[in-house]
């Protein structure tokens, strides 16, 4: 029998309907009690435990597939296995359901009123079998990997009662509150299950624990966890803007929503990179020479107050379309230009306010940011609202072509958005009023309070009005979903300030292309050279992709010589006086071949320059808040 899609469409609609209705307003009757081992680092294996309160009949459980923070369908199912089931210490047959992979159906024996579940978690041992979440020093405890949980109930009724084995001697950093700890096995109190996802975990051989607000009644800490006892070393000057930091945005926000705040901080060259909010802690994950090599790594300190801002902003103050029953409800991101656009724009303010990053190099980055989206060619297809699906429809997979794709441009297309309203705010109001004020009276309201108070655009909307009356509904939609020509840079010519193209690059941008071992070649050639003269970052219809390079490719020489970044620079600088194309010899599998790239126009590298007799508002919007 043959179905229409239009019926099918009604069918399916039908069907996840009745999936929302069937969850219980009811709490879920007993506390499951979660039993976590980590201790094997050597083969990076969790081994997880469940005692689950169950009536005889028919259960349901469910992997979490939908996790809000990745804001994606990422569940790690493929890191799942060996689940058993049993009740009263016989086994129980499970099924997995056949259109939903995520659900594994049970039927309870009529003398049971539990059952018990084993499984592991298998973290990845290689980069291609996705992020290290263990390693011999560091384990990080993402409890969605690490449960099953009954369906047909809210995870905010579900009670969760988490243990967790570390390896001997190893200490901890969560926002968990802990019960008891008995040698290396640790009980933490029960709470709900959509709290205990939020609440991650960082272990460590080498641990550090940093008070970042002596004294306070709502305590904040950096809790790092290294490769080396080395790496944890941190001066009094490099802790001193960490605790400017959470100043700053208490200043800006005027409200603490959380008992205490934890941020779980990894330096490492094993342990995953990672940048997750949560409403009472963070991960974050760098590369070894965060405090080590101060100075050369200014640029990662950008991390901690962003994902600092998502209290406020994503985990407080939350989209209404990411309000769901649980984390198999599929989310919608509509809003994540403010929840990640906004907490863009303000993390960068934030650690210029507190001296994490220099403004001269804010305004760097900012530059880079504004050359980006105003040479992005894939604008003139897909709005920065369209983007908010990516995390759908690509899931951070990587891109042949990302200049003409687009991936979460809604991140810092999003930050310009955010910079034109704060300025235009500025503008209007004589400079009396900015976006600091809607921050305060958007974010900081209900202080004290750490239940989710949601938003619709609607409410960002008329919250803006209540600051400064404009048709900001109009302002958004309009930047929202339009398509240029370029990017939003009125917020830049408003602050005072131009995108332009110079030879050179700025100090700042050049150390930061000489630590990734890249050379910017984008506004020149079309193109970028990554380590070991990989080819990338390629302009759509730019000079390169004109002249047919792509990715997959190795630059071997230039004009006959053997490439080197400095090479390269060479060769554009001399063509510009010269009448020769650049000669290229680029390997592509086992094929070679030269590409001559008639390009006169030299080196071409964005910074920002003032605009003469006007009123600096970005100097204004970096200065400390007193």
């Amino acid at each position: 029998m043959s179905i229409s899609r239009a019926a099918l469409a009604v069918l399916l609609a039908t069907a996840f309907s009745a999936q929302a209705e069937a969850i219980s307003e009811q709490p879920y009757p007993g506390t499951i009690v979660l039993k976590v081992d980590a201790t094997n680092t050597a083969q990076q294996i969790f081994r997880v435990r469940e005692s689950i309160p169950a009536k005889p009949g028919k259960l349901t459980l469910l992997y979490p597939q939908w996790i809000p923070a990745n804001h994606g369908p990422s569940g790690a199912l493929n890191q799942f296995a060996g689940l058993k089931v049993s009740a009263n210490g016989k086994p129980l047959e499970w099924k997995r359901d056949t259109v939903n992979v995520y659900a594994f159906h049970i039927e309870v024996p009529n003398d049971a009123s539990s059952v018990d579940v084993e499984f592991q978690y298998l973290s990845p041992v290689e980069a291609n079998q996705g992020r290290t979440t263990m390693t011999n020093d560091i384990l990080g405890v993402q409890w969605q990997s690490l449960t099953l949980y009954p369906a047909g109930y809210d995870s905010r009724r579900i009670t969760m009662q988490p243990n967790l084995t570390v390896p001997a001697g190893w200490q901890y950093g969560t926002a968990l509150e802990t019960a008891s700890r008995n040698g290396d096995e640790i009980a933490f109190k029960p709470l709900d299950l959509e709290a205990m996802m939020d609440s991650p975990l960082f272990a460590g051989r080498h641990f550090r624990r940093i008070d970042l607000d002596p004294g306070a009644k709502v305590p904040v800490h950096l809790n790092v966890v290294a490769d080396s006892a080395e790496q944890l070393e941190a001066t009094p000057e490099q802790i001193a803007p960490h605790r400017a930091m959470v100043q700053q945005a208490y200043k800006l926000f005027n409200s603490k929503h959380y008992q205490h705040y934890d941020f779980l901080f990894a330096i490492s060259d094993e342990f995953g990179g990672i940048g997750r909010e949560h409403h009472q802690s963070s991960e974050n994950g760098v590369k070894l020479g965060y405090f080590s090599e101060w100075a050369k790594h200014e640029a990662r300190r950008e991390l901690l107050p962003h994902e600092f801002t998502h209290s406020w902003n994503g985990k407080f103050r939350r989209p209404a379309d990411q309000n769901v029953p649980n984390f198999n409800t599929p989310l919608q991101n509509t809003l994540l230009w403010v929840y990640e656009g906004q907490t863009q724009y303000w993390g960068a303010v934030i650690a210029a306010r507190s001296g994490l990053i220099k403004q001269e190099h804010t305004r760097d980055l900012l530059a880079a940011t504004a050359a980006r989206y105003d040479n992005t060619k894939g604008r003139e297809w897909r709005a920065v609202q369209d983007t908010t699906n990516d995390p759908i429809v690509n899931a951070r997979r990587p891109q042949g072509w990302n200049n003409w794709q687009r991936a979460e441009d809604y991140y810092s297309e999003g930050e310009l958005i955010w910079l034109d309203a704060d300025t235009l705010i500025r503008e209007k109001s004589g400079d009396k009023r900015s976006l600091n004020d809607f921050a305060r009276n958007f974010f900081g309201v209900d202080d004290g309070v750490n239940v989710a108070k949601h938003y619709t655009f609607e409410d960002v909307v008329k919250a803006l009005n209540a600051i400064q009356p404009y048709d900001w509904a109009s302002f958004l939609r309009t930047r929202l979903d339009g398509h240029g020509p370029g990017a939003p840079l009125d917020g830049l010519t408003r602050a005072g300030w131009k995108l332009v193209y110079t030879d050179k690059p700025t100090d700042f941008m050049k150390a930061q292309e000489e630590q990734s071992k890249s050379a910017n070649f984008q506004y020149s050639l079309g193109f970028s050279v990554g380590a070991e003269g990989k080819l990338e970052a390629f302009q759509w219809e730019g000079l390169g992709f004109k002249a047919g390079l792509s990715g997959g490719s190795t630059l071997l020489a230039v004009n006959g010589r053997a490439y080197k970044a400095e090479v390269l620079r060479a060769a554009v600088t001399a063509a510009k006086t010269g009448k020769e194309p650049i000669s290229l010899l680029v390997k592509k599998g086992n094929q070679y071949q030269t590409y001559a790239l008639d390009y006169h126009g030299g080196l071409k590298y964005p910074r920002l320059e003032r605009i003469e007799g006007t009123p600096d508002r970005l100097e204004a919007i970096l200065q400390p808040l007193k």
